[in-house]
């Protein structure tokens, strides 16, 4: 989603220009699930290019309550940011042309030839040095080849971050490389339920102890899902109770363990269509 030359100047901030701004809808993007409008915002003489998922343009889904979706993707914003990592693009809630709905900073993606490879099928057993194995896939006529994703340290942040926020649905369609070196995760509508839903593509580090890097950040942000705390103010606005005491219990999981979480086999761990 967006270039850095596209992101407005700090006079006036990325969330107050996304908050505050005119919202125009300029297109719909075709192949989301919901309704996914690519819009333009402008305040105080700043523009940039922003996503408006509208609350009315969520189907309803068996396992998560009626128009949360675009609360839950601002509240992966919020842990996001409280890592430090800026995994997610700004995110907010907003009312916008069709009603209340969450609204995201556009990324400019890098171009294929640019952009780092992040996942790959390949026909070996074993991974490359470089590379982690996620499992065995169907490629037609009865052969399967091994998918694999790239032993890279912004991967790795994002597993983290899908493990604490319960992400049912990482996606490859779901990372966006950007200049700077930057890696955006996108689409957290089906995160945060208080059951274990965790499904994702980044199952690599599965089982391994997690870096100190995480280790450090996962103990801020306990603190900070503290009763009373900053985030936990936050996320109470945007999730459940009981969704907000599962994100704790998970983070206390993550930091008693000292590990990547493995898949639980009581729900499918990788999801469909993994890209």
């Amino acid at each position: 989603m967006s270039a850095p030359e596209r992101i407005p100047p700090r006079s006036v901030t990325v969330t107050d220009l996304l908050t505050q701004g005119e919202l125009t809808v300029r297109g719909r993007i075709r192949d989301a699930s919901n309704a996914v409008l690519f819009c333009t915002v402008e305040h105080d003489g700043e523009r940039a290019e922003c996503v408006y998922k509208p609350v009315a343009g969520e189907r309803p889904l068996w396992d998560f309550p009626d128009g949360s979706l675009a609360r839950r993707e601002v509240a992966a914003y919020e842990v996001s940011e409280a890592l430090g990592w800026g995994l997610v693009p700004p995110t907010v809630l907003r009312d916008g042309p069709h009603g209340e709905g969450m609204c995201q900073l556009w990324i400019e993606t890098l171009p294929p030839d640019a952009a780092p490879e992040l996942l790959a099928l390949v026909d070996a057993e074993e991974p490359e040095p470089g590379w982690k194995a996620i499992g065995l896939a169907e490629v037609g006529e009865g052969r399967t080849a091994l998918l694999v994703h790239a032993d890279d340290p912004r991967l790795r942040r994002l597993a983290v971050l899908d493990a604490v926020i319960n992400n049912a649905d990482r996606k490859g369609g779901h990372l966006l490389p950007a200049a700077g070196e930057r890696l955006y995760g996108i689409d957290h509508g089906v995160t945060f339920n208080a059951e274990n839903k965790l499904r994702t593509l980044l199952w690599g580090w599965a089982g391994e102890s997690l870096t100190e890097e995480a280790l450090t950040a996962l103990a801020a942000l306990r603190g900070a899902l503290a009763e009373g705390g900053p985030l936990a103010l936050r996320l109470a606005e945007l999730i459940t109770p009981q969704e907000l005491d599962a994100t704790r219990s998970r983070v206390a999981a993550l930091l008693d363990s000292g590990r990547h979480p493995a898949p639980s086999g009581e729900w499918p761990a990788i999801p469909w269509p993994p890209v």
